[in-house]
């Protein structure tokens, strides 16, 4: 009769149940394609032309840069993400990757990703993607978000930076124009991810994560998201007068700052029930379209100025 060592078995290596699926979930799709568009916009509408394949390379490392910070970002807060339940399936609270693995896989992609954008297209580009990955990872995730309820303030410099990253791609230098569309999605980040914070105050309760809903309360963050919303209306707007962007773009801000600001003062009225609810979940939702929709306005611009001149 043979006896079963259990201990021996246990000690073994484990072999991997992921998937391809699952890798490609550890680098936050969404999220990727976000940085995927800001990042083309600040590479459209920089002066000058760039060759295809290198405008290419630049907007594939920085969507690859994106999603090691997103694999990065998991493989630290599997803890968390383990408790709340928007995470709670994502594959590293399922089992389906390891903590280090999700890290490893994470470092790779920065590595090649920074080593890439720098050689192939130019080193200013590739230190502030590596700059980029380094702050989302270890300023935001290891330490902000643990820490302060001020994390999203602090940490969305770390998401408006890809415009910033393509502008120095396509000309090896910065400009007023990529810090004007960091400032935009900067000042963007606070009242997006407070209204879903809101609605999931909940969940980070459970998980113990300061966000301003927990630690100040809903009343103080509907103030905070009506600030900052009264301050990115103003700042997104601001670039037609300057005279940086065109009269479309001035146009199109203000018309969608309006709507920002209705549904921010409607957070900011209505605090209780549904209609509360409400309020936050249709913030939330508009922001998204808020940004996307200002960002298409100066990739259309540049389209149709492109375009024009042919049919002239």
């Amino acid at each position: 009769m043979s006896v079963v060592d259990h201990n021996a078995i246990d000690a073994l290596p484990r072999i991997s149940e992921a998937e391809v699926g699952d890798y490609i979930a550890l680098l936050k799709p969404r999220v990727m394609s976000l940085v995927i568009f800001t990042a083309l916009v600040g590479l459209v509408i920089a002066p000058g032309h760039v060759h295809p394949v290198l405008a290419f390379t630049a907007i594939l490392c920085i969507a690859v840069g994106a999603g090691a910070s997103g694999a990065m970002n998991m493989a630290y807060e599997g803890d968390i993400d383990a408790l709340m339940s928007r995470t709670a399936n994502r594959p590293i609270p399922r089992g389906r990757i390891t903590q280090g693995e999700a890290m490893a896989f994470g470092l790779i992609l920065a590595f090649f990703s920074v080593l890439t954008l720098g050689i192939l297209v130019n080193l200013l580009a590739g230190a502030l993607l590596a700059f980029t990955i380094f702050f989302y990872v270890v300023v935001y995730t290891m330490w902000l978000k643990r820490w302060t309820a001020q994390n999203i303030v602090i940490g969305g410099a770390a998401g408006a930076l890809p415009p910033v990253v393509a502008w120095a791609a396509a000309t090896g230098s910065l400009s007023i124009e990529p810090l004007l569309l960091f400032l935009i999605i900067f000042f963007w980040t606070p009242p997006h991810f407070w209204a879903l914070a809101l609605f999931r105050s909940d969940d980070y309760a459970r998980a113990g994560v300061p966000m301003l809903p927990v630690v100040a309360g809903p009343d103080a963050t509907r103030l905070q998201i009506l600030l900052y919303t009264i301050v990115l209306v103003a700042i997104a707007a601001a670039p037609w007068p300057l005279g940086y962007f065109d009269a479309v773009y001035g146009v199109t801000s203000l018309v969608l700052g309006s709507g920002m600001m209705w549904l921010a003062i409607a957070v900011y009225r209505r605090r209780e029930g549904r209609e509360a609810l409400r309020a936050t979940r249709r913030l939330f939702a508009f922001s998204i379209l808020y940004l996307f929709a200002l960002f298409a306005t100066l990739l259309l611009e540049v389209v149709v100025r492109a375009v024009v001149p042919l049919f002239g």
